[in-house]
């Protein structure tokens, strides 16, 4: 059965990632290396794919708004959700690149990404129109941090098209990317654009990297240099360092946080009823003034995290439109992270909502991550 309608856009891309076979070593790319990789799988990326298919997947009347050029790749992106009668609220924008990515995931390690945003550094306020909006329960922005018009003006176009999805009576909710600390995004003010922004988000749904980079960044350094290149989620003293982060994003505005710590789980945590009031997406008395962690369950194998973030944040939006409590909308959105991972691109692990509350109901193992490793 559908839910209400939801609108996902922002970032939508083209991702190419190469079968790598778990122990390649990819830190030996220099010039003149060859490293042998299996096929390629080549698909659809970005929050408006990974989250907008994934909550379809899920039952939800979702829309997708994303911008592409007229290009091959842009053409490529227009097939992929055509064939799953997603195609019409795309953007085409003449004479544009369409952004892509390549996709570096050996088996047993964390991803790198080479990243070309292309049109998606326009996108703005006027790409979301009347007729988007007409109907819609939820709308979904995705990845500012790659989407340089959203961030370039401190923050205003952001809160522009969070504010217009507002005063349609849209629900809102953000997600984030990893910030380039070299890139200009990387050298932006994110406490001053979120500032902005988070008045008009009711659910604000970064990692807890992204997090700590935009809003503290010396609790961001620290994480690197215990990571030491490794995974800093394995790193993160998640009963100390994670709740401080989410008492600021509420503070900033923001109705509901939930903040992804990779294979760890996530942390989430909401506002007083009194601020809840004025959210007719959910039921104020359910959602007020609650907090936990989920633990990540344990997936029945990891091939790639591609897409485990977006395919959380679906389930968790689209249970959220169900009528579910926070409580139910997290442990969905831990099971479908974990189904995420057993496949190379976002969508072929998912299995149905309804598969996912009865593996939960038949006792679904949680990962074995302790709370504080390092």
């Amino acid at each position: 059965m559908k839910t209400k309608k939801a609108v996902v856009a922002g970032h939508i891309c083209l991702d190419i990632t190469p079968a790598l076979a778990r122990g390649t070593d990819i830190s030996l790319l220099r010039p003149g290396s060859l490293i042998h990789t299996g096929a390629a799988d080549i698909h659809t990326g970005g929050c408006v794919a990974n989250t907008g298919l994934a909550m379809r997947f899920f039952g939800a009347d979702a829309v997708l708004a994303g911008k592409v050029g007229d290009d091959a790749f842009g053409a490529l992106v227009s097939r992929a959700l055509e064939a799953y009668g997603a195609a019409d609220g795309l953007i085409v924008e003449r004479g544009g690149n369409t952004s892509y990515s390549v996709v570096l995931a050996p088996e047993g390690a964390d991803r790198i990404f080479l990243h070309h945003p292309g049109v998606n550094d326009t996108f703005d306020e006027e790409d979301i129109t009347e007729e988007l909006l007409r109907g819609a329960a939820l709308f979904h922005f995705g990845y500012p941090p790659i989407m340089r018009k959203t961030y370039l003006d401190g923050g205003n176009t952001l809160a522009a098209i969070l504010k217009k999805a507002k005063d349609a009576g849209c629900a809102t909710s953000l997600d984030t990317a990893s910030v380039d600390p070299s890139s200009e995004a990387g050298r932006a003010d994110w406490e001053r654009i979120l500032s902005r922004a988070l008045p008009y988000t009711d659910f604000f749904l970064p990692s807890a990297e992204e997090l700590a980079y935009m809003l503290d960044r010396s609790l961001w350094q620290d994480w690197q240099a215990r990571a030491k290149g490794g995974d800093v989620a394995d790193c993160i003293d998640l009963l100390r360092e994670i709740p401080p982060l989410a008492e600021k994003v509420l503070a900033l505005g923001a109705k509901t946080t939930v903040i992804k710590c990779g294979a760890r789980g996530m942390y989430w945590r909401t506002v007083r009823a009194c601020e809840m009031q004025n959210l007719s997406a959910v039921n104020a008395a359910d959602w007020a003034e609650k907090f936990g962690f989920e633990s990540a369950f344990a997936a029945e194998r990891v091939v790639s995290a591609t897409g485990a973030g977006d395919t959380s944040i679906a389930a968790f939006l689209t249970a959220m439109l169900q009528g579910e409590p926070p409580e139910t909308c997290v442990a969905l959105a831990a099971g479908a992270g974990a189904c995420c991972v057993t496949e190379y691109d976002a969508l072929s692990g998912l299995i149905p909502l309804d598969g996912i509350r009865k593996k939960i109901a038949d006792g679904w193992k949680k990962s074995s991550g302790k709370e504080s490793i390092c």
